[in-house]
């Protein structure tokens, strides 16, 4: 935005992004940033103050469509970024406080594959500027209360502090490398090396597969989110994650790499697949904890009057001092499920089974957390898409644990023929058609030992 702008930037200005070459990660996520100035922040924030951005607010929402050439733009066959939807790169949202509602519209019905409900992308935007500036009103109300000095001195303590609690982290890691193969033949290799003199870590994704032409790719965004997300996750403290958790890291990306790919690639399941098997390699090579599943399990579906996107939750891996855990969003994936009374009332389907999928958890000294079983009935003609994983290959056990349970997709007919689908599908669906996803189960830790299988069963 800073390059794109520069010193146009003024107070009352609010720009949108979602490109992923272009510091987004994939085109539903789209994310609004509130640049502030001094004058934001109430009379005289402090002397000397120079009318430039001080800070800036942002918020990133999944809009549940953005176009592209499926409902619920989550394509499972997309091959290039424009068939993934509409793109904001960097894009002027507001000025002097008024919302630039023809423009963006007229944006997002442009292009070969039109966003299909551009008044909800508008809700959308206007209530993420409102974060925005419920966001910028919090900061203001801080700098009135402890000065500018204060507040800009702590923002700078809070990465201080996380940037030290990595380092303690990596004080007690040994180097480790790990090859991830992912349902499609993809891998994504890993090595990590400390220093503990500097007490840093470099983590080396040389040897991972090249861009695809499929929409695995992750923009290298990604690849440092994953990152980021892992190591803050081995600190022992609460601290907020922020960018000083990155510090201590030294992230290596070939370049040309389904890690750091070059327009076009797609890139749709970069953001939810790619990121799981990035998290699962790295605790892998740190030897942290059997993988949770290893997928986001996307399912979208939708017609021209609705659309509707959700992540299914699966089992989480074991640890070596602790079991994994039923039916739950695991690592890059946080989302919860709509209510089922809503999504009912709101989307042309019914909601007929969520349950456990019992012994689906890999065993161990520590068992992995069972997956799930999800139904769902349409009542209308909708397409379906699923981007899922471990599929074909296992969620991993660790030190002597074994495998959780493989998940599938299967479409069941009104007339009762059941459909196998693979782990990425696209499949036209009609009234009464039933998609049944059964989630994989988590990894578990540690051989199985006489004491383990008593209190397993």
């Amino acid at each position: 935005m800073l390059a794109k702008h520069g010193s146009a930037i003024r107070a009352g200005d609010v720009y949108v992004v979602n490109d992923p070459y272009r510091g987004g990660t994939h085109l539903p996520d789209v994310t609004v940033v509130t640049p502030v100035f001094p004058a934001d922040l109430g009379p005289a924030p402090a002397p000397h103050v120079p009318e430039v951005p001080l800070f800036f607010v942002a918020s990133r929402g999944h809009h549940a469509e953005i176009g592209g050439i499926s409902p619920g733009s989550m394509p499972a066959d997309s091959r290039t970024l424009d068939e993934e939807g509409i793109r904001f790169d960097a894009d002027l949202l507001v000025r002097d406080g008024e919302f630039r509602e023809l423009s963006i519209r007229q944006l997002l019905t442009s292009g070969p594959y039109p966003s299909r409900n551009p008044d909800l992308n508008l809700a959308d935007l206007r209530a993420q500027v409102a974060a925005n500036a419920k966001g910028v009103s919090e900061l203001a109300r801080a700098v009135h209360e402890h000065g500018l000095d204060v507040v800009t001195a702590y923002m700078g303590h809070v990465q201080d502090n996380a940037a030290d609690a990595v380092r303690r982290v990596i004080d007690a890691l040994d180097d480790g490398e790990y090859r991830y193969e992912m349902d499609s033949g993809a891998v994504i290799a890993v090595r990590v090396t400390v220093d503990r003199a500097e007490r840093t870590a470099t983590l080396d994704f040389t040897g991972s597969s090249p861009q695809r032409e499929d929409n695995f790719n992750a923009p290298s965004s990604v690849v440092t989110a994953a990152a980021l997300y892992v190591f803050r996750t081995l600190v022992g403290e609460d601290i907020p994650i922020n960018d000083g958790c990155l510090r201590p890291l030294r992230l290596v990306i070939p370049a040309g790499s389904m890690l750091a790919p070059t327009y076009p690639a797609a890139v749709v399941a970069g953001n939810v697949e790619t990121s799981q098997a990035i998290t699962g390699a790295l605790y892998a090579a740190l030897g942290v904890a059997a993988e949770g599943s290893g997928t986001m399990n996307n399912v979208s579906f939708g017609n021209a009057r609705a659309q509707y996107y959700e992540t299914v939750a699966s089992g989480s891996g074991a640890g070596p001092d602790f079991d994994g855990t039923d039916v739950v969003q695991t690592h890059m994936t946080n989302s919860r499920l709509t209510d089922p009374e809503v999504l009912e009332a709101r989307f042309p389907v019914l909601v007929e089974e969520f349950s456990i999928r019992r012994g689906s958890g890999g065993d161990g000294a520590h068992r992995g957390g069972n997956g799930a079983v999800r139904r769902l009935r349409f009542t209308e003609p909708v397409s379906v898409s699923l981007l899922s994983n471990h599929r074909r290959i296992p969620p991993y056990g660790l030190a002597g644990g074994e495998p959780g349970e493989l998940g599938r997709n299967t479409l069941v007919r009104a007339d009762g023929t059941e459909v196998p689908l693979a782990g990425c599908d696209r499949v036209d669906a009609g009234p009464g058609d039933v998609l049944i996803v059964t989630t994989p189960g988590g990894g578990g830790y540690g051989p199985r030992s006489g004491v383990a299988a008593e209190r397993n069963g």
